[in-house]
């Protein structure tokens, strides 16, 4: 028996200043598509989400200023997530693969999920 499981991961990570947005293409040939300040609120990190049942910086939070933002780059870790850079130092929360295919937000995603 042979195992012919390809596990699907990025083959492209490219963040576009004109659309404000992070697309990532796929192995299998998917695009997904975020839009970048609604990934800065989605970090997961203990200071923003919060641990141990405190929760974090963003819960409190009705606004971000535009260097938390600011999308500087994008550093894989492992073969199993992304860690973006902000422009204001943030670089703290890592985003894995599994949770990306899931949370995409462009057009086509929603619309099959009914949003």
């Amino acid at each position: 028996m042979t195992d012919d499981y390809q596990p699907v991961e990025p083959i492209s990570v490219v963040a576009d200043e004109a659309s404000n947005s992070l697309s990532i293409t796929w192995s299998d040939g998917r695009l997904t598509e975020y839009p970048i300040e609604w990934l800065r609120w989605q970090c997961p990190c203990a200071l923003c989400k919060g641990e141990m049942g405190m929760p974090g910086r963003l819960e409190f939070t009705k606004s971000l200023t535009p260097d938390e933002t600011r999308l500087e780059n994008v550093q894989p870790i492992g073969r199993y997530a992304i860690m973006p850079f902000w422009g204001d130092g943030h670089h703290d929360g890592m985003f894995t693969y599994d949770w990306l295919r899931n949370n995409s937000q462009d057009k086509e995603t929603l619309a099959q999920q009914g949003i």
